[in-house]
């Protein structure tokens, strides 16, 4: 008896397991059909809504679900240092577009090509991404000369650029949206800063040989001479790659600036710094404002060998707000706790996001349509705060800000200014 209450039990208890068990089952999925059900209506129902027939009238790389773009940049050569940022937070930026359901329903895809930091190869890329893939938007370039090699492309197949690099202005396309800031937003405000905390007289202009620092220091030379009435006491270029300026630190020592003002970009940079450090030459004894270093060229420099001097920018990683916390640790998320952001990475995070919201605007992957309806596009969900395409010049309204580099590779952020109309083309510059 006492056996078979036992038995009894054991088949109750197996029979209430079994119950459950399929309750369970009826219970998941009914939940797994929900979140299919949901899923269909975030993207499939939604992508209905925009058919490809409406949403790509000039045979751009468009499908009902999907929707192509290229990324043009220099992951190998002098220029990878710089550009390899900008490569990983457009990367970043276009996942988290596909995670929160894509763009009017269609994920991203994205052709990848490398210009090599060679700027024919750069034009040879865009026309195949343009002319052979089709792509609907290009985010990619760093230095000016990149960008002047692939505007006339663009210009040609009418395709849409997003460039994220700080440059000298004194350009405007249809086809280009610029995110990072042109010379008046950068150049202008950084030289009055230092002539109004550090009573800076002279100036030892430096740079990289080639459209964007000459183009630059043509502009400070002007604002040093006629409006700060300063003086400039030299004014080098060094080829890009250049890993020797023995001769222009003594040129330095001679003439004895207030300020070096430095617009060296890529690889030369490490040298640079180190053997200025090595020399002697830090920031107790000499101020340097740079308008191209960043937290991607510190990390390749040291902190410790420009520790104390300037940076004037748009963007610093140190930046204490909601967005860019969250952007820092998704980006360090998905590159490494050692990975760190820099001015273009951030301008290049935004490239992504603000055609999406065009897109949006319009209803539409056609450029035409995409350029007119950038006109005052507003993302407020970008690191560096608040970001506005101009309506008639592409540029974005953005803040300087100035940073003072740390041993860490860190800056400092030490000085802020009001949000900057963008003027491409300022009377007296050009």
């Amino acid at each position: 008896m006492k056996h078979a209450n036992k038995y009894t039990a054991c088949q109750n208890a197996m029979n209430h397991a079994y119950k459950l068990n399929q309750t369970m089952r009826l219970k998941l999925s009914k939940f797994t059909s929900s979140m299919a059900l949901a899923s269909l209506f975030a993207s499939g129902l939604w992508a209905a809504d925009f058919p490809t027939a409406k949403v790509d009238t000039t045979g751009l790389a468009v499908t009902d679900d999907t929707v192509t773009v290229g990324q043009l940049h220099s992951a190998t050569g002098t220029m990878a240092i710089s550009e390899t940022g900008s490569i990983e937070a457009e990367q970043l930026a276009i996942d988290q577009i596909n995670a929160s359901g894509g763009i009017l329903g269609r994920k991203i895809k994205i052709i990848v090509e490398d210009g090599a930091s060679d700027w024919p190869t750069f034009a040879e890329k865009a026309k195949k991404l343009l002319e052979e893939d089709h792509v609907a938007a290009v985010f990619g370039c760093w230095t000016s000369a990149s960008r002047k090699a692939v505007l006339l492309v663009f210009e040609k197949d009418n395709g849409m650029l997003y460039y994220p690099t700080f440059y000298e202005g004194l350009e405007q396309s249809k086809n280009v949206i610029y995110t990072g800031q042109e010379a008046t937003q950068q150049i202008i405000d950084g030289l009055e800063w230092m002539a109004k905390e550090k009573h800076a007289k002279t100036f030892y202009l430096i740079g990289s040989d080639y459209i964007w620092p000459r183009t630059s220091n043509k502009i400070a030379r002007k604002y040093i001479e006629n409006v700060l009435h300063g003086t400039v006491v030299g004014e080098e270029y060094y080829a890009l790659g250049s890993t020797s300026f023995g001769t222009l630190i003594n040129k330095i020592r001679l003439k004895k600036p207030d300020v070096i003002y430095a617009i060296i970009v890529g690889g030369s940079n490490v040298a640079f710094y180190k053997q200025l450090h090595a020399a002697g030459i830090t920031a107790d004894k000499q101020n340097l404002l740079t308008i191209s270093t960043t937290e991607d060229e510190v990390l390749g420099i040291g902190g410790e060998n420009l520790v104390g001097f300037y940076s004037a920018m748009k963007y610093f990683q140190s930046l204490t707000n909601g967005n860019n916390e969250s952007f820092v640790k998704a980006f360090k998320a998905k590159y490494g706790e050692k990975s760190v952001i820099g001015d273009v990475t951030q301008a290049a995070y935004l490239g992504p996001w603000l055609w999406k919201l065009t897109v949006e605007k319009c209803g539409s992957f056609d450029i035409d349509k995409i350029a007119a309806a950038s006109s005052d596009v507003e993302y407020t969900g970008a690191p560096e705060g608040y970001v506005r395409i101009h309506h008639v010049n592409h540029h974005l309204w953005s803040k300087l800000r100035i940073g003072q580099w740390q041993p860490d590779g860190q800056a400092k952020v030490i000085y802020e200014s009001d949000l900057i109309e963008p003027n491409p083309f300022p009377k007296g510059y050009q």
